[in-house]
């Protein structure tokens, strides 16, 4: 899915690729429409720190596309009852606006989508959108979401200092990511909702260290494993998130307003005060997982939680309950962004989406890693420049 549910039908090429374990109920999943069909370019940068797989050689777009006109941020779960759940908001779906950067007032809706064919799904909102704070904080967003054992877990994550934030005469799009304040219950597939326990101000994951700074588990999505989990290797639900260090040896540039036909130009001597989204809503150094056994109880509670922490020296991942020991899952400096996973069983591989966005109001990058396990290696597919030209918010259902 791309950009909110307006998704393109694609095949990962060298490989036999069953279209339900990318998208659920597609049915004709090889030909292209009316020979329209092609294979997106992968020009993958010198200083890629991930090798390129040997066995998924690119991404084919088979020309067939969806057209709903709905809200953005769309990350469906797959229920036991086989219908999507998903978040949605800045948007109308169904008739009804959702906004998430209102503050105090900060909206996020949640809509079913039924049907098997994914080109003509049935989409209808579960009820009238939630409203919880975002202070001190300005947007408070969907983050991750799942419905496991016919509860839905429903994650928000907050940004700031604005949507719109000028600097140095450029204005940029929500330039700093922040905390994760805990996840909403639903028990009865999003008619009604339990509130967080967590809030803006005192999150779910003990971070950041200051207002405006850096995060690790930010925007964390969960891993998709397919209806109600029925892949999870361990009965567990992981959770993978995007994030920075402080102090960031080479943090993304300073830049001001670009001359005709460019969108900006880098410059130096900047104040370090202002971030340049070095970590934002589509912009990263890493990626992070945690996992939790999901229930009402655990999901809330970091207690319950554990944290991959690196490899030990025979290579096996290593796993603490320590949030300050938690080590990148992925990292590729300046190059990472909004991140998502799912397990495809055909293929027996992990596949990642990453959108690397900045300046978080041009043209953005995305690429695509597989790796057989969760904790890696991860390799590279395709590296898609421009894609979309703004196609953020990308997972396979």
């Amino acid at each position: 899915m791309i950009r909110g549910i307006g998704g393109f039908l694609i095949a990962l090429l060298n490989v036999r690729c069953p279209a339900q374990e990318v998208t659920a109920g597609e049915t004709d999943r090889t030909l292209p429409a009316d020979g329209k069909g092609f294979a997106w370019e992968s020009s993958v940068p010198s200083d890629c720190p991930f090798p390129k797989s040997p066995s998924l050689t690119g991404l084919f777009f088979t020309g067939r596309h969806s057209d709903y006109r709905c809200g953005d941020t769309f990350y469906p779960s797959w229920a036991s009852d086989g219908n999507l759940y998903s978040p949605w908001t800045d948007g109308k779906t169904d008739g009804v606006v959702s906004e998430s950067g209102k503050g105090a007032n900060a909206q996020t809706g949640h809509a079913v989508m039924i049907g098997d064919d994914p080109l003509k799904l049935e989409i209808r909102n579960t009820s009238a959108p939630k409203v919880a704070s975002a202070l001190p904080y300005h947007g408070r967003y969907p983050a991750g979401s799942l419905v496991y054992n016919d509860i839905w877990y429903y994650g928000t994550y907050c940004l700031g200092p604005e949507g719109s934030t000028p600097h140095n005469g450029f204005t940029w799009n929500w330039p700093n990511l922040g905390p994760m304040p805990g996840f909403q219950i639903s028990r009865d597939f999003g008619k009604t909702w339990e509130p967080s326990p967590h809030s803006a101000e005192k999150p779910l994951f003990p971070e950041p260290e200051k207002f405006l700074g850096p995060v690790k588990m930010g925007a964390p999505h969960f891993v998709d494993f397919g209806k109600n989990m029925e892949h999870s290797p361990d009965g567990k639900a992981y959770l993978i998130g995007m994030g920075a260090e402080e102090n960031d040896p080479k943090p993304r540039p300073c830049i001001k307003p670009g001359k005709p036909g460019e969108t900006y130009q880098v410059v130096e001597g900047c104040t370090n005060e202002f971030a340049h989204a070095n970590l934002s809503w589509v912009t990263a150094d890493q990626a992070y997982l945690a996992r939790v056994t999901p229930s009402p109880e655990t999901i809330n509670d970091l207690k319950a939680y554990e944290f991959f922490a690196g490899h030990d020296s025979s290579g096996q991942p290593v796993w603490t309950r320590d949030f300050k020991k938690i080590k990148p899952l992925v990292e590729w400096n300046n190059h990472m962004g909004c991140v998502t996973a799912t397990y495809v069983p055909g293929l027996k591989k992990y596949l990642m989406c990453v959108t690397d966005g900045w300046p978080t109001v041009a043209k953005m990058t995305s690429y695509i890693l597989e790796a057989d396990k969760i904790t890696g290696p991860w390799r590279m597919v395709s590296y898609m420049k421009n894609f979309g030209e703004q196609a953020y918010f990308l997972n396979f259902p």
